[in-house]
C-alpha cells in the first residue's frame, strides 16, 4: 500500500484547507485510515482516523473543526480542516493498517503500518 498525502500550503488563521490522501494498492474501504501530524520538535500525534465502517475519531484539539472524510471511487480520504489556530501548523500525514481491531488504538502510532511522506501546513496569526 502507498499512500500519497496532498493539499498542504500557507492559510491565515480562521481559514480552512483540505488535504488529500490517495491510496495504491489496495482499496481505502478496506483500510483504516488516520492522519497525524507532526510540529518541529515535538513528538507524532493523531489527528483524526476513519474506520471501514465510516465510524470517525478525533483528537480534543480539532474536534468540531476538522472533518475526515472517505471517498471510495477515488480511492481517497480527505480531511477538511477549518478554523485553523497556528498551533496547527505541522507537517500532516496519512496512514492505513489494514489489520482487523487497528481501530481500538486509533490514536497511537503503531497500529499503522503504511505512512505516506506527509504534507506541510503552516497558519499564520
Amino acid at each position: 500500500v502507498q499512500l500519497q498525502a496532498s493539499g498542504g500550503g500557507s492559510a491565515e488563521a480562521g481559514g480552512s484547507l483540505r488535504l488529500s490522501c490517495v491510496a495504491s494498492g489496495r482499496s481505502v474501504s478496506n483500510l483504516f485510515v488516520g492522519w497525524f501530524r507532526q510540529a518541529p520538535g515535538k513528538e507524532r500525534e493523531f489527528v483524526s482516523s476513519i474506520r471501514r465502517s465510516g465510524v470517525s475519531f478525533y483528537s480534543g484539539s480539532v474536534k468540531g473543526r476538522f472533518t475526515i472524510s472517505r471517498d471510495n471511487a477515488k480511492n481517497a480520504v480527505y480531511l477538511e480542516m477549518t478554523s485553523l489556530k497556528p498551533e496547527d501548523t505541522a507537517r500532516y500525514y496519512c496512514a492505513a493498517s489494514a489489520r482487523a481491531n487497528a481501530y481500538s488504538d486509533y490514536y497511537l502510532t503503531a497500529p499503522y503500518d503504511y505512512w505516506g511522506q506527509g504534507t506541510q501546513v503552516t497558519v499564520s496569526s
